[in-house]
């Protein structure tokens, strides 16, 4: 294990251009904790804990002492693009996008919208009390990738696999602690049974979601009321879904497109790109035609076509496709007339230039293309449906990520690495002194240095917490240091992975994209190993 640790140094991860005088001074502190691993790997005993005591003690009190080494280390970039599986871009062919939260991104606005329209809902329709209108979306609280158990009424973190977070299970708006959980759970690992019964909030536009299912199991609670909390699920879920496909949410946001919408010039350059390098471009969305027509008309409105129209950049548009269910369906394609708004009742049998089309199945889509397997590339937001059916077909799958270029730049700063230093040392430790065998006249001795780590172990994971998320820390991560849930479907759908569109305009179009050899689950996630602070 250190071997591969040191490996770190021979990578760039550390400056050769710094010498070992420059580092010596600012490196002690955390020098002194490393030093601990050394000195259990003698397996000393009870002497030995009295003495890791001592320079543990020594060591805390030079923690804020920032090592040089810190500063110098690689820093991934926010604008990259990060490869799970080999992707050529020089093989693909054809480009095929999403519509929200890949081709067009929103503002801050629009989750409090779906938030306030779903909460009238409820109150309206559902006939909740009305007292529910008093909640407000807290932009704060939650995160992408988070369960909903339809029994239990909990919203949870999961890790990679698939156990519950520590930190990371609330009963409405109440954090549970670990001894909750497991009273309530029995174990934090959640089996395929309990699994059942979770519901993955797994996009952008589950975040309204996650606030107004904890806010409406609070009010419960708070009104010392019984409730199902599976019923709590499916009136929320109706709400929100009511929200969507009512039209309502559409008509807002194309009435003030200002408010809600970003424009950004450089997606408009990278599908021009694609085309002018002779690459076949589609649209699939779930999206209904008049509003991405509005949409992407409202984003490009400042760009000059050589058409008339943003649907000349594909060539084939599919709206209302009911994904996930379209690529494992056998529905028909029926032509949209944009005029009359009506569905024409002859066969599709090919896809004609300057028509939109609804509905359909991959079967018949992959049947009139004749578009195969990896010279196809998807691009969407929803691991579980966007992503998911295209990979299974052989397509190649790309995740847009909004989340993914703050967490890497607080990953990048110097405070969370400090902290990812301390915990690295921390449970070598840990793992050192479990090791170490003491008799039981010096239990008493060996358990207080093992609570004083834990408890520094605890202090480490908040902090590394708070930097992201106060209520469920980082989406990509784990407290413990593992890939979260979230991380296991990108790693499991997507081939590829970036933060937005437009990062592709930084590699060339004959790029050769594959992870690298050292990192075996999330390439962004970089890690700071305690061997980087030890002596030679």
């Amino acid at each position: 294990m250190a071997a591969a640790r040191l490996r770190l140094l021979s990578s760039g991860l550390l400056s050769p251009a710094v010498s070992r005088t420059r580092h010596s001074s600012s490196l002690q502190g955390l020098r002194a904790l490393s030093t601990l691993s050394t000195t259990l790997g003698s397996g000393a005993g009870e002497d030995e804990i009295e003495r890791i005591r001592r320079e543990f003690e020594d060591a805390k009190r030079n923690y804020l002492s920032i090592p040089v080494a810190i500063k110098d280390m690689a820093k991934m970039n926010p604008q990259g693009i990060y490869v799970n599986k080999n992707v050529k871009l020089d093989d693909l062919q054809v480009y095929g996008f999403d519509y929200d939260y890949t081709l067009s991104h929103y503002s801050e606005h629009l989750q409090c919208l779906i938030y306030d329209l779903a909460k009238k809902h409820l109150v309206n329709e559902l006939k909740y009390p009305e007292s529910c209108l008093q909640y407000e979306y807290d932009r704060g609280f939650p995160i992408r990738g988070l369960y909903y158990d339809r029994l239990k009424g909990c919203l949870l973190k999961l890790d990679f696999f698939g156990s519950i977070e520590p930190d990371g299970c609330f009963f409405g708006r109440r954090k549970l602690s670990l001894s909750e959980i497991k009273e309530l759970y029995g174990t934090r690992h959640i089996g395929r049974d309990q699994a059942r019964q979770l519901v993955g909030l797994m996009d952008v536009f589950c975040f309204s979601e996650a606030c107004l299912l904890a806010d409406t199991v609070q009010h419960f609670v708070d009104a010392k009321l019984e409730f199902d909390a599976s019923y709590v699920y499916e009136d929320v879920n109706q709400s929100i879904q009511h929200v969507h496909r009512s039209g309502l949410i559409h008509r807002k946001i194309l009435s003030e497109p200002q408010k809600y919408l970003i424009k950004n010039s450089q997606v408009f350059r990278f599908l021009k790109m694609l085309r002018e390098k002779g690459k076949s471009l589609f649209l699939l969305t779930n999206s209904p035609f008049y509003f991405v027509d509005g949409g992407m008309s409202y984003l490009l409105e400042d760009e000059h076509f050589d058409g008339n129209s943003w649907r000349e950049l594909f060539d084939v548009v599919i709206a209302q496709a009911n994904k996930p269910t379209f690529y494992n369906s056998d529905h028909p394609f029926r032509v949209y007339d944009t005029q009359k708004d009506t569905l024409a009742f002859t066969a599709v049998d090919k896809f004609l230039p300057n028509e939109v089309y609804y509905h359909g199945c991959l079967k018949s889509f992959l049947q009139i293309t004749k578009w195969r397997g990896p010279e196809v590339i998807y691009f969407g937001d929803h691991l579980l449906s966007d992503l998911r059916g295209p990979a299974k077909a052989g397509w190649r799958t790309a995740a847009v990520i909004c989340e993914l270029e703050d967490e890497i730049e607080i990953q990048n700063g110097d405070n969370y690495r400090f902290q990812q230093a301390k915990l690295s040392i921390i449970h070598d430790l840990l793992g050192k002194v479990h090791a170490t065998v003491v008799s039981t006249e010096k239990g008493q001795v060996y358990r207080a240095l093992l609570d004083e780590l834990n408890a520094e172990r605890r202090q480490c994971r908040s902090a590394m917490r708070d930097l992201f998320n106060s209520s469920f820390g980082a989406t990509f991560l784990t407290d413990t240091g593992r890939e979260s849930s979230f991380a296991y479907h990108i790693h499991q759908y997507a081939d590829i992975y970036t933060s937005k569109l437009e990062n592709f305009l930084s590699y060339a179009p004959e790029s050769w994209l594959h992870p690298p050899h050292d990192i075996k689950i999330m390439p962004h996630n970089a890690k700071v190993p305690a061997s980087l602070f030890s002596g030679s």
